[in-house]
């Protein structure tokens, strides 16, 4: 059962508090869109939407919104069999197994059957929790990622919490969180900032790295965070199973005292919400009651960046974000968090104060580079990182090699997916060189591999060509401007607007 709560009247809707900079008329932030009809659908889909809540968690998203400080003391009873089955079909069929070696197509079989027995013993108590086996990706620097697989029911309970939780914290969760949310990826987190940069008084950068936040985040502090929202002692038992489950490495289990496993399912939602408690709210706050400029935010999961009019809001936002951190057993990488002088006006004031070209900052995959249109005028450049790029070519390499033997066109057809997968995130506005430069690589890759065929094989320049032609796609922009895209998703219709809806994105950035 829930507290039962005041009456209000449903057709209200609460406006989000604008940025008032300087003493200039605010501008009103994006509105939240009206709750959709899908009350009365019970069908899962196989896809996250809103669509796939059923009548129940759907009464808690409406709950949720209309009840900031309400406490959730019934919720396991939303995991059910149906809820179950749609986590199933959510997950990945090829993941690697967990501890149990169960695939996704062995627990297919009798999968009603399973279903039911794992309910079962999760209402009854029975359930537990398995530890996570523990595998290393390589990253762009050359070191190594720990990340934790869980097992597959671990998966699957996992999933279905994350969509009883998405139903409650949607409702919570601040504007410019967006790693990990439903109906939000990392080009809506890029053309945030993006829009933000280039329609925004921002003159200074502050990349935030929170040190191995995956690794460091308190439990203790975690299940507070979470009882906030959270009074199923069920729900919270759970919780505590999967961080107390520790991790399977070659054989040996290790406990874990602290973090949450890169990896799980539940991850990053239990990530959102620290983040949200820890630094969403307070940076809200800090902009609207300290900052003295503009200032705007992008986070994706544990990559933030904040964006400042004045050098002094950002020293100050530095230094007062590293004691709050500090407080929730988290702290600032001292080597990768800089402040950088960054924006429209960057390039112009360190040429006046002789100093070189603005520096630059990556995230999400990509450089930001301060550049020029072919008007002259101040245009965000977005490469492809050249390690992450260096790391995808060396994979494919590898790759190449176990291939090496197989027909051509089969070759040929594989590296077709993979370019075009790689071009489905890359190919933004300003990358064309990048794209191509991929391609190249991908080509001469591809030729070496056929002349290692054999002593006799004299690939040339001449048959890779028409190789090349006949499979890979050329590079060509597939993502709009940031702006565009920004306004389409986010129109700013408000009566009260003081600009027109081209100049949305500062508060679209901010919220």
């Amino acid at each position: 059962m829930m507290h039962e709560p005041e009456k209000s009247d449903p057709s209200t809707v609460a406006a989000k508090p604008a940025n008032n900079s300087d003493g200039l008329e605010a501008e009103p932030v994006e509105r939240r869109e009206g709750a959709e009809g899908n009350t009365n659908k019970d069908r899962m889909h196989r896809t996250l939407s809103r669509a796939s809540m059923s009548s129940g968690l759907e009464r808690v998203r409406e709950r949720a919104k209309a009840e900031k400080k309400e406490k959730f003391t019934a919720l396991l009873h939303h995991v059910d069999v149906d809820l179950l089955r749609a986590a199933f079909s959510w997950l990945k069929r090829d993941a690697a197994p967990g501890v149990d070696g169960m695939t996704w197509r062995q627990y297919e079989q009798n999968l009603e059957g399973k279903l039911v027995d794992l309910h079962a013993r999760l209402h009854r108590g029975a359930y537990r929790a398995q530890p996570s086996r523990r595998k290393f990706i390589p990253k762009a620097d050359g070191r190594e990622r720990p990340l934790g697989i869980a097992s597959l029911e671990d998966k699957i309970v996992q999933r279905a919490v994350v969509e009883v939780f998405n139903a409650i914290y949607e409702q919570d969760f601040l504007g410019f969180s967006y790693g990990f949310r439903p109906k939000r990826g990392q080009h809506d987190a890029l053309d945030a900032l993006a829009v933000g940069i280039t329609q925004t008084p921002v003159n200074w950068i502050v990349d935030l790295d929170v040190r191995a936040f995956f690794d460091t985040v308190s439990h203790d502090w975690l299940i507070r965070f979470l009882e906030h929202r959270i009074a199923d002692p069920r729900m919270i038992r759970l919780i505590r199973k999967w961080l107390k489950a520790g991790v399977m490495d070659d054989g040996e289990w290790s406990s874990s005292e602290a973090g949450t496993p890169q990896g799980a399912v539940v991850s990053p939602t239990l990530a959102n919400v620290y983040l949200h408690y820890t630094f969403d709210l307070w940076a809200e706050r800090w902009r609207h009651h300290e900052a003295r400029g503009n200032v705007i935010y992008v986070r994706y999961a544990d990559d933030i960046v904040a964006g400042f009019e004045h050098e002094s809001d950002a020293l100050r936002f530095l230094a007062e974000l590293r004691e709050r951190l500090e407080k929730f057993a988290l702290s600032l990488h001292p080597d990768k968090t800089r402040l950088i002088e960054f924006g429209r006006h960057a390039a112009g004031d360190r040429k006046k104060r002789g100093l070189g070209k603005p520096e630059t900052f990556n995230f999400l995959g990509f450089t930001h580079i301060c550049g020029r249109s072919r008007r002259g005028l101040f245009l965000l450049h977005r490469k492809t990182r050249r390690d992450r790029m260096r790391v995808k070519l060396h994979a494919l390499k590898a790759e190449l090699k176990r291939r090496m033997h197989e027909p051509i066109p089969k070759q040929g057809r594989w590296l077709a997916q993979v370019v075009r997968g790689y071009f489905a995130y890359h190919a933004v506005p300003t990358n064309y060189a990048r794209l191509a430069a991929f391609r190249f690589h991908v080509t001469e890759l591809w030729r070496q591999t056929l002349r290692r065929r054999s002593q006799k094989d004299w690939t040339t320049w001449d048959r890779i060509s028409r190789l090349e032609a006949a499979y890979l796609p050329l590079p060509r922009i597939l993502h709009p401007w940031p702006d565009a895209r920004f306004i389409v998703k986010h129109p700013r219709w408000e009566p009260g607007a003081r600009i027109a809806p081209a100049g949305i994105c500062a508060g679209g950035a901010q919220q």
